[in-house]
Formats: structure tokens, sequence, C-alpha cells
């Protein structure tokens, strides 16, 4: 299926992605998001996500070639686009790419100013770099999955939201958009190095600013944020769901014990030797009612209170649905481009690109027709 460069701050801007799993397709789908012109480039046969490629969101919005990168022809292939491009992804283990011959001396040859952007685990060096890896390693040696849940349970696994995307995906695509500036200002491209262990330590630089000054304590459960408060935490509800709140303020602190009804915990605020019986009676009466019934208590209020849904009840939230957090297209439910912009608004445009769809019309486009090579 053909695209066109659509609306969004990045028209103009094109993209090689060098096809992979995890963050580095959710990097090359926020550039795409954003309006840039991602031209994913698959394996013939390559892996992707377990799903038929029409559900795999992360790639929407964005076009498809196949090449070989181990057929004699396939590097130069890569190097053709390389060259009319402004950005370059790849998500393989430090140097395979160099042996393929689409590093980035390969590339910055044809193209000075290219900014090529690497996603790894473990980073370009270090110990680690050559080994093999996924989420749940990388964010345990960084600190940040030993604070997460119950003290006297192992640490809780959030899903790969907090390494492979928010510590890789993002820290690239904030490296990638960072370095296209300087490569425009200065004509001269580099490479940025976005490791997951780096990203996922930087995000939790408040919490050792913190740890420093003595107001973090360096175990699970302990703390202000991480459940240790017992008001900021989650709260079963009589139906078996769940309510989240996050009432840390005097007042919202105050509001939140009004609409629960136990105002006579006031004075258990900052008094932590009271927090074990206030935290059995926001239990107690959490339990008392369902879900349902409690987020209407404290709809319209600032107790900083709300439920917790499910993915596919997310989207019918009356405040997200009113946003339009969440679209569909093609049948699929899934969010939304993010952030917003006033001037150059994103959008879906197109479904998730199927490996190869687009060859044709990339080759017109980039003009580079030897894309069409080996095209039945």
């Amino acid at each position: 299926m053909a695209t066109t460069p659509g609306p969004g701050p990045l028209v103009g801007v094109r993209v090689v992605e060098l096809a992979g799993i995890g963050p580095g397709p959710f990097a090359a789908m926020l550039l795409a998001d954003l309006g840039a012109d991602v031209v994913r480039v698959d394996r013939p046969g390559g892996a992707g996500l377990a799903v038929d490629p029409e559900f795999d969101v992360t790639n929407r919005n964005k076009r498809s070639v196949i090449v070989d990168l181990k057929a004699p022809d396939g590097p130069a292939r890569v190097l053709d686009l390389a060259a009319r491009a402004d950005v370059l992804i790849e998500g393989y283990r430090p140097k395979v790419a160099e042996r393929l011959g689409v590093g980035p001396e390969d590339c910055h040859a044809r193209n000075p100013a290219l900014v090529y952007g690497r996603m790894t685990g473990w980073g370009q060096e270090g110990p680690l770099a050559p080994r093999a890896g996924h989420d749940i390693a990388y964010i345990a040696l960084t600190g940040t999955l030993g604070m997460i849940g119950e003290p006297s349970r192992p640490p809780a696994v959030p899903a790969n939201l907090l390494g492979d995307y928010a510590g890789g995906s993002l820290y690239l695509v904030v490296g990638v958009l960072a370095a296209l500036h300087h490569a425009r200002a200065t004509g001269t491209g580099q490479v940025v190095d976005a490791a997951i262990v780096d990203g996922t330590a930087h995000l939790s630089a408040m919490i050792h600013g913190m740890l420093a000054a003595g107001g973090w304590q360096d175990r699970r459960g302990a703390n202000l944020l991480d459940g240790g408060c017992p008001y900021y935490g989650t709260y079963e509800t009589a139906d078996g769901k769940y309510m989240a709140v996050g009432a840390l303020e005097r007042q919202f602190y105050e509001e939140f014990l009004h609409l629960l009804g136990i105002e006579e915990h006031a004075g258990a605020r900052k008094d932590w030797t009271r927090w074990e019986d206030l935290r059995e009676a926001v239990t107690a009466r959490f339990k008392s009612r369902t879900r349902a019934e409690w987020t209407a208590v404290f709809e319209g209020s600032d107790a900083c209170v709300a439920p917790v849904l499910s993915l596919r009840e997310a989207p019918h939230d009356p405040h997200l649905a009113a946003r339009g957090t969440f679209t569909d297209h093609g049948g699929i439910t899934q969010p939304a481009p993010a952030p917003r912009f006033s001037a150059t608004p994103t959008q879906v445009r197109t479904g998730p690109a199927r490996p190869g769809g687009d060859t044709a019309d990339v080759a017109r486009d980039w003009d580079v027709p030897d894309l069409l090579k080996g095209l039945a």
C-alpha cells in the first residue's frame, strides 16, 4: 500500500529503519507519527512480533521494502537509501552493521550529514556489549527493577515499558532529533549510541538525588513513591478490581480521607509510625464497595484517586475518549500519536506496513531504482 508523507512537524525528514523488534521499531514509529517518511528495510522472511504483521501497530505510518543484506548487492541498496536519508536507525548487536557493510563509516562515506541511531540494550562498549539480553535484564542492572513491587515478594515486572520503550526508544528519539538539529546547522552527522541501560538509569535521576539526601531508602516498599506510603498505592475493591491513590499533598490527602470516610486518620500523613493503621483503614474501606462505586465517589474531586483500568477498558474512559487518546484505524484500537502540536497536528495515516509492500513506491519517491531489482 503506497504511503505519502502526511502531517506532523517532521514532514520532509527521511528515515531508514533497519528492521528489528522492540525499541527500534517503536522509536521509528514515533518519528513516523511525527510526520517523517520512515522506510523500514525488512529482511526476506525476517522475524517480527509473534503476530500477523497487519496487527503490528509499531509499524504504522511507515513504508516497507525488502532487502537481503547478505546478498552481494544488498548493502549497496541500503547505502543508496542512506545517501538520501536524514536518519538511519539500527538495533543490531555492536559491529554487526559494520560486518554487513552498512555501519556508520559506510553510511557517512555516502552521506556525511546522516544521523546514525544505534539502539541496543547494553550499549556499544563495555563488558556486556556483545552479549544478548532483554528488557528485564537491562533494567535489573540499573537498580530500577529492584525498586518495583512489594518488599516481601520478588520485584514486579513492568512489562517491557520501562526499559525497551522509556529507557530505550524515547532516548533514541531524543538523541536522533538533537543530532538532526546539529546536522542541519553544521552539515555534520554523527552516531547516536542509545543504550537501554543508560536511558533507564537516567530515568532514576530524581531518586538518586533523594537517596543521596537521605530521603529515599534503598529497598522496595519503604518510600513515598514506591508503594511504601499508604496514600500512594493501589487498593482492591469489593468486586476484585482496583483503585489507584496518589493523594500526596496535604489538601489532596484531606479530601481523600473525607471522601473515603476516615477523617480520624488526618494526623497520620507525616507520622510513619501510624502508616500501618492508616493502610488497614484504607484497605477496609475500599473493600466495602465496587470499583464503579468508588469511581463515582471520587469523580470531580481533587483527591487524586482513579480506577485501575485494563487495556480494553482504557479507550472507553470518558476523559480519554474526550481527548481522543486512543483511536481506531483499520479495525485496530490503538494509542493515538503523542504529544500534540498546535500548528502541525499528527495522525495515524496508514496501518502497519506490510513487509516489502512499498518497494516500488519508495524506489520512485526516493529515486533508488535499484530497489526494484529482484522484484517478481
